[in-house]
């Protein structure tokens, strides 16, 4: 088994690793002045089981292109199987046309990955379910509200609501109900007019003096967040803190965050967080070591939905390294 990683993520990779309780596969990059780029493996991966760590984050295409030419160079050296480790997969957001004359990118995505020699992929909450069915081999998806609900739970208090910041996010709410043993609220959002932005309109369920828990897959630009966060304030809640898998952050969201009516973020590891960024609100819990676990089992040909397990997960957490 060998662990190799592009450039987007290196702590994530190294912590898979010591976890593994195996060294970071020797690599390099080279980008030169035309910005092209070539990828050299510097040890013999011959016959081995390989994963190609990387994860979507800025420069995105570089990121891409990075690990494309990587998978290929692995494949072109005789490795026997290689899997794509990508935390958060590239455009899974455009995953369906609606508007004319677009493409589904996050297919295509897919079938680049495929194209570049991968013969499995590893991820974590693509944006919707179905879009396992763009890849043309096998695809292992793993769940951030079991890492974050272990978290939460060491803070939970009966006056927690979780909430949805749309009706669309209900479904994904279920799993840290479940979990967590809390109610739900649902955050209205309607468009008034010809107006293509929606607004918070109603509360569908009750916050009035509690903590709502505002849960999201990703946290972009923000606005979607900071807005049901004041919306909430309105409705009388106590205090407002956001959980999300991905922190992806981007146009100044951390800034937004900073004086937005919330507490505390809580975040996973999937995209590093840009190193000076006002951070005080963001808590990050890493899902290094559930990654790390999955690869095991990928290697031994052993169950990796048993990681959805809550008792099977909280012991993964707690291990320092594999071979504890």
């Amino acid at each position: 088994m060998k662990v190799f990683s592009g450039s987007s993520h290196p702590a994530f990779a190294k912590a898979i690793c010591d976890y593994l309780g195996i060294e970071l596969g020797k690599s390099h990059t080279v980008t030169f002045s035309n910005e092209n780029m070539l990828v050299q493996i510097d040890e013999n991966v011959r016959g081995s089981d390989v994963y190609v760590v990387q994860t979507s984050c800025p420069p995105v295409h570089t990121h891409l292109f990075e690990m494309l030419i990587m998978i290929d160079a692995l494949r072109s050296a005789s490795a026997k199987r290689i899997t794509a480790v990508i935390p958060y997969f590239p455009y899974i957001r455009s995953d369906k046309k609606d508007r004319p004359r677009i493409s589904i990118t996050a297919r295509l995505m897919a079938d680049l990955v495929k194209a570049s020699g991968a013969d499995r992929v590893l991820t974590m909450d693509l944006h919707s379910p179905q879009a396992q069915g763009f890849f043309r081999m096998p695809v292992d998806q793993l769940q951030g509200a079991g890492p974050l609900c272990e978290r939460l739970a060491d803070d939970k208090q009966d006056d927690w609501v979780l909430v949805a910041a749309d009706a669309g996010e209900a479904k994904d709410l279920g799993r840290y109900a479940n979990r967590l043993d809390l109610p739900m609220a649902i955050i209205d959002k309607r468009r008034e007019g010809d107006d293509e932005k929606p607004r918070a309109v109603n509360l569908i369920g009750d916050v009035e003096g509690k903590v709502a828990l505002v849960v999201d897959d990703e946290i972009a630009s923000g606005g979607t967040l900071i807005e049901a966060a004041t919306f909430l304030k309105i409705k009388g809640a106590r205090e407002v803190m956001a959980v999300a898998t991905h922190p992806v952050f981007s146009s100044n969201a951390l800034g937004r965050i900073a004086t937005a009516p919330l507490t505390k973020v809580l975040v996973t590891d999937t995209i590093p967080i840009a190193e000076g960024a006002d951070t005080d609100k963001i808590e990050v819990v890493s899902v290094a070591p559930m990654f790390a676990e999955a690869m095991a089992r990928i290697r031994d040909g052993s169950s990796v939905s048993n990681l959805f397990k809550a008792d099977t997960l909280r012991e993964i957490l707690q291990k320092e390294s594999i071979d504890d």
